[in-house]
């Protein structure tokens, strides 16, 4: 008796922990990069024991995550610059806003952007105006800037327009990019072909940085990461909003 007790205890236990997965609230976020490595991956285990809410992170890019929350596929998505100069990238994409004025924008944190090379590269730092000229393709040898005598390979992460956005008008002055450079996915991959390439530089954010690269003192340049709701924030959103902005920030990563 006492252990058919059990049983049906034990039964109606995963009955009632069922029921309430079911009925778990969900919000789903959307970005690229900055946001969700350095803000919305540190912070997911915990907001969601603080609030019940589970997170899901969709990974894409700040136009095409903007593009999911228009279509509304997404409760949220973010971005690692500011709203006017996200509107201005997605219409370079030819994405539709028809009343971006219904989005609202919310600064949750700032994201610097670091500058990288091959860890055996000699030179520990690069001007603005340096910089400028060698991502813009008008400096094409690291003997130029005070490095060896050999070529500067530019490696970008086109699948992250925000941060590229955000680097070249803050590091460039908008000049174009250079239009020869070596192609990379995501940050990670980046990273490991400026670390396996001893003529390359990049860029990207905080995460991207470890020991099989170096990074480069520069000025420094940072970008708001925001989080854009259309209308006013649900009750879920504001959660996320207020737990980044208060406890969150000690998961932060800058």
């Amino acid at each position: 008796m006492p252990q058919q007790m059990m049983r049906l205890m034990a039964g109606l236990l995963l009955i009632m922990t069922a029921a309430a997965g079911a009925h778990a609230e969900e919000m789903k976020v959307g970005g690229g990069g900055a946001p969700v490595d350095c803000i919305l991956k540190p912070v997911k285990e915990h907001f969601e024991k603080a609030s019940g809410i589970s997170l899901n992170l969709v990974y894409s890019s700040a136009t095409m995550s903007f593009r999911q929350l228009v279509n509304g596929e997404l409760d949220a998505s973010t971005a690692g610059l500011p709203y006017a100069d996200l509107l201005a990238a997605a219409r370079k994409e030819n994405i539709i806003v028809n009343d971006p004025a219904a989005y609202i924008p919310t600064t949750i944190g700032k994201g610097k952007i670091y500058t990288i090379v091959h860890r055996d590269n000699p030179v520990k730092e690069l001007s603005r105006e340096q910089l400028k000229g060698i991502f813009t393709g008008k400096i094409t040898s690291w003997k130029e800037v005070g490095g060896s005598d050999a070529p500067i390979i530019v490696v970008l992460s086109k699948i992250n327009p925000a941060t590229n956005a955000a680097y070249r008008k803050l590091a460039l002055d908008d000049a174009p990019y250079s239009t020869d450079i070596l192609d990379a996915g995501r940050f990670e991959d980046l990273r490991d072909k400026v670390a396996s390439t001893p003529e390359a530089i990049g860029f990207g954010p905080v995460t991207m940085l470890d020991g099989t690269v170096k990074t480069v003192g520069t000025p420094e340049f940072s970008r708001p990461i925001i989080l854009i709701t259309k209308g006013k924030p649900s009750p879920a959103a504001q959660k996320l909003i207020d737990f980044i902005t208060g406890e969150g920030q000690k998961y932060v990563k800058e």
